[in-house]
C-alpha cells in the first residue's frame, strides 16, 4: 500500500474529525450490540434444559431484548452510513476542488505536454474510483475492527484455551490479505493509465470527428481503440483475478477457524467446562471475528485501486504551478504600447532551439506583420508577448518595464487576440460576446457586431442574440465562429492587438471588409498580426520574415519584394 498516498488521503479526511469521531463511536456501538446478541441467543438456548423443561417466560424476554438490540443495531448502521457518505463525499468534494484550482495555476507547458482526455480521466474518472474505495473504507473498516477486537476480548473471556487457538490461525489470514494487496496495487495503477488513455483517445476523436470522416480514418481508429481496449481488459482482468483471491482465500482460513474451534469447543462442553450455550455464543463469536477479515481484506483491495487513482489525482495537485506573479508586480497605467525585445532565446524543448538572440524594437501603434514557414516561431513569439511562456534567456518590455514585473492578468488585459481557434462555450449568442463580462448595453454588443460583419448571421439565428449555443458553437460555421470571436474584441478594443490568422476561415468578400474595420481597430495601436496569407499584411508598418526562429528579413511589403528574397518566394509561391 502507497502510504505517502493514504497520508494524503488522511490530511483530507482530518478535516472532518468530528464526523469521523460520531462514525467511530457509532461502529463502536454496533459492535458491542452485535456482540450482545451472542450472548442473549446462547442464554436463551441454555434456559432449554430438556423435555417438559424450558423456561419460556425468560426466554419470551430474552427474544425482546434481542429485538431491541437489533432494531438500535439497524439504526446505529443507518446514521453510520449516511455519516460515511458525508465525510467520503466531501474529501472527494475537496480532492476534486483542489485538482481543479491547481488545473488554473498549472504553465501552459503542463497542459501542452498531456492529452486533454488524460487530465480529464484524473479528475472524474480516478476520483469517482477513488470515492468508491474511500466510502468502504469508512463504511468496513471502523466496524471491523471493533469487532474484531471487542470478539477477541469477549472469547478470552468466555475460554482462554480456545481464544488462544482463534489467535494464533489469525496471522494466517493476514498474510493471505497482505500477499494479494501488494501485487494488486501495481495493477490497479496500470489499470487507472490505460483507463486514462482510452478516454483521452476517446475525447480527441469526438472532438475531431469531422477530420477522422474527412480523411476516411474510421477503420485506423478502430485498430487503435481495440488496442487500447484490449489492453485495458488484460490489465483490468488481471487485477480483478488477483484481487479477488483475497476473499475465498481469507475465507478458507476462517473457516478452519471456525472448525478449530467447533472441534475444541464440543470437548470442552464434554468435559463439562462450557455450557451448550457457551458453545453456541463461542461459535458466533469465531464467526463474527472472521467475517471482519473479510470484509477488511476487501476493503484493502478496493483501497489499493482507490490509492492508484488518489495517487495519479495527487500527482496533478502537486504539479509545480506558473512561477507567480512577483510581490512587486507593477500595473501598465496609460499604456503606450513601446514594445521592446532583446537578445530573447525560448524553446519549447530544451535539447531542441526555437528562438535564439531575437532582437526587435516595435514603435507605439506599429502594425507589426510576422510570417513564415510552419514552425518558425510566429505563434511562440505570440506566446511569449501575452507570457503565456517565459523566455530562457533575455527580456521583453512593453514601455519601458520587463513583463516578468507586470502581473500576467493586467498583460493580458492590455492584449485583444483573435486566433485562428476560436473559443466558444456553452451559453448564448451575447455571452460569448461579453464573456461575462457586465455592463455593455445591448446597444454597444450589436454595434460591435455590425463592426465584425456578424451582426446579420446572428439576427438570422431562432433567437438572435439570445440564441443558445453548444460547447465550441455547435451548428455555426468555422467562419461564424471567428466572426463571433471578432466582436468580441469590437466590444472593447484594448491598447495593443494581436490577430493570430484572424480571417483564415471567413469568406474573401467579408474578409476584406473586417480588414477594413481591423485598419479602423488598429489605427493608434501596436498591433501584431499573423498571416499566411500574405494579402492581409501587405499595408504593415513593418514586415518581419521568420525562419527557425531568426527574423531573416525585416521591413515594409515593397522593399521586401523587391530584396527577392525569402519573402519574394513567398508571395510570388501565393501570387504567382
Amino acid at each position: 500500500m502507497n502510504t505517502k498516498t493514504l497520508k494524503k488521503v488522511l490530511r483530507y479526511a482530518g478535516k472532518y474529525h468530528f464526523l469521523i469521531a460520531v462514525s467511530m463511536i457509532l461502529a463502536v456501538v454496533t459492535a458491542l450490540l452485535s456482540l450482545y446478541v451472542p450472548i442473549l441467543a446462547g442464554n436463551a438456548i441454555d434456559c432449554i434444559i430438556g423435555k417438559d423443561n424450558v423456561n419460556f417466560v425468560k426466554i419470551i424476554n430474552i427474544l425482546i431484548r434481542m429485538a431491541v438490540a437489533v432494531m438500535f443495531i439497524a439504526i446505529c448502521q443507518w446514521v453510520m452510513n449516511t455519516v460515511n457518505n458525508r465525510i467520503t463525499f466531501r474529501v472527494v468534494r475537496d480532492v476534486r476542488r483542489d485538482a481543479f484550482s491547481r488545473l488554473q495555476i498549472l504553465p501552459f507547458e503542463y497542459i501542452d505536454s498531456k492529452q486533454t482526455g488524460e487530465i480529464v480521466s484524473r479528475i472524474i474518472a480516478d476520483v469517482d474510483l477513488f470515492a468508491d474505495g474511500l466510502l468502504m473504507g469508512f463504511s468496513q473498516l471502523f466496524t471491523g475492527i471493533v469487532t474484531i477486537v471487542g470478539t477477541l476480548a469477549f472469547m478470552f473471556y468466555l475460554n482462554f484455551g480456545i481464544a488462544i487457538v482463534v489467535v494464533v490461525l489469525t496471522p494466517l489470514s493476514l498474510l493471505v490479505a497482505r500477499f494479494v494487496a501488494t501485487r494488486s496495487f501495481r495493477l490497479f495503477k496500470q489499470q487507472s493509465e490505460a483507463r486514462a488513455s482510452q478516454t483521452s483517445f476517446v475525447d480527441e476523436m469526438i472532438g475531431n470527428l469531422s477530420v477522422v470522416k474527412a480523411f476516411a480514418h474510421e477503420d485506423e481508429n478502430m485498430e487503435a481503440f481495440d488496442e487500447m481496449n484490449d489492453n485495458l481488459e488484460k490489465v483490468s482482468v488481471m487485477a480483478t483475478f488477483i484481487s479477488s483471491l483475497t476473499n475465498p482465500g481469507t475465507r478458507f482460513i476462517n473457516n478452519i477457524v471456525y472448525a478449530a474451534v467447533a472441534l475444541f469447543g464440543s470437548f470442552t462442553c464434554i468435559a463439562g467446562g462450557m455450557t451448550v450455550g457457551g458453545l453456541t455464543i463461542f461459535l458466533s463469536y469465531a464467526n463474527q471475528y472472521t467475517k471482519p477479515f473479510n470484509e477488511i481484506s476487501g476493503v484493502i483491495t478496493e483501497l489499493q485501486n482507490a490509492l492508484a487513482c488518489a495517487g495519479r489525482v495527487f500527482e496533478l495537485i502537486e504539479e509545480e504551478p506558473e512561477t507567480p506573479d512577483s510581490d512587486n508586480a507593477v500595473k501598465l497605467q496609460d499604456v503606450k504600447g513601446k514594445v521592446e525585445i532583446s537578445d530573447v532565446s525560448f524553446s519549447y524543448n530544451k535539447d531542441i532551439s526555437l528562438i535564439e538572440n531575437l532582437n526587435l524594437s516595435i514603435s507605439k501603434g506599429q502594425r507589426v506583420a510576422i510570417v513564415g514557414p510552419t514552425g518558425a516561431g510566429k505563434s511562440t513569439l505570440i506566446n511569449l508577448l501575452m507570457r503565456f511562456y517565459d523566455v530562457d534567456k533575455g527580456s521583453i518590455k512593453i514601455d519601458g518595464t520587463d513583463i516578468r514585473d507586470i502581473a500576467r492578468s493586467d498583460i493580458r488585459e492590455k492584449f485583444g487576440m483573435v486566433l485562428q481557434d476560436t473559443w466558444l462555450r456553452s451559453g448564448t449568442i451575447r455571452d460569448n460576446i461579453t464573456l461575462g463580462r457586465e455592463g455593455y448595453s445591448d446597444d454597444r454588443i450589436i454595434e460591435a457586431a455590425k463592426a465584425a460583419h456578424a451582426h446579420s448571421f446572428i439576427k438570422r439565428l431562432p433567437d438572435g442574440y439570445d440564441t443558445v449555443i453548444t460547447e465550441n458553437g455547435g451548428n455555426l460555421s468555422q467562419g461564424q465562429k471567428q466572426l463571433l470571436c471578432i466582436t468580441r474584441v469590437m466590444l472593447d478594443i484594448p491598447p495593443m492587438l494581436i490577430l493570430d490568422e484572424a480571417t483564415s476561415s471567413i469568406d474573401t468578400r467579408t474578409e476584406t471588409r473586417i480588414q477594413k474595420a481591423f485598419n479602423k481597430m488598429m489605427k493608434g495601436r501596436t498591433s501584431f498580426i499573423v498571416a499566411h496569407r500574405l494579402s492581409t499584411i501587405r499595408e504593415a508598418d513593418l514586415i518581419l520574415v521568420m525562419k527557425d526562429g531568426h527574423i531573416i528579413e525585416q521591413g515594409i511589403h515593397f522593399e521586401l519584394v523587391a530584396k527577392r528574397g525569402f519573402y519574394y518566394e513567398l508571395y510570388t509561391s501565393q501570387f504567382g
